[in-house]
């Protein structure tokens, strides 16, 4: 069976990286091959080494205000990598239409709404705001628009009297931990059939 082989970009803790990373075993039909971060200081590096995951880093604060730069370093360093897919989990940089469409269709992102609500920044805040009854996460196609890319799959949880953006992350978390794997998986297949959990 071939393997696919993905890269995952972060910014920060690496939750959502380690439990791709742990998933991509057996008879999953991907394999990691690199973890590039944007800030040499995110918790998800010493992750990375754990899993014994290859990693760098492609700081854009060494490249203040030149996106095709750091978005060229990017390129380079997935090039060497062979990598079939990229996973953005938790990468907090907008990638251009540019580089979006040098790896079309091969970019995957994971948000924390249930998309098309609440694109951006401060979901769970958002969501608390609009008084709904649901939240949830996204695993979308990334596309030029930001967070606007074909929804591949969802998992819904109610939103509890006294919930606080905080709890609402915490109890979200877990979701994205199983949902993300679970698109790839089919993604790495060519399902791009949408799961819902």
């Amino acid at each position: 069976m071939t393997q696919a082989r993905v890269a995952i970009l972060i910014s920060g803790s690496g939750s959502n990286m380690e439990a791709l990373v742990r998933a991509m075993t057996g008879a999953f039909p991907a394999r990691p091959v690199l973890v590039i971060a944007d800030d040499p200081q995110a918790g998800g590096l010493a992750r990375a080494h754990r899993l014994s995951v290859p990693h760098v880093v492609v700081d854009h604060n060494a490249m203040p205000g030149d996106r095709a730069a750091f978005e060229a370093a990017l390129s380079r360093a997935l090039t060497l990598a062979r990598a079939d897919i990229i996973c953005l989990a938790g990468f907090m940089r907008v990638l251009s239409a540019d580089f979006v469409a040098r790896w079309q269709g091969r970019i995957l992102n994971i948000h924390p709404s249930l998309l098309p609500a609440f694109k951006g920044l401060h979901t769970h805040a958002r969501a608390l705001a609009a008084g709904g009854a649901e939240h949830g996460c996204s695993v979308h196609l990334v596309t030029p628009g930001l967070d606007d890319g074909p929804v591949l799959g969802q998992a819904r949880l109610p939103i509890l009297p006294g919930d606080t953006p905080d709890t609402l992350a915490a109890r979200l978390l877990p979701l994205e931990h199983r949902l993300y794997p679970a698109v790839l998986a089919r993604f790495a297949q060519g399902d791009l059939r949408p799961l819902l959990l």
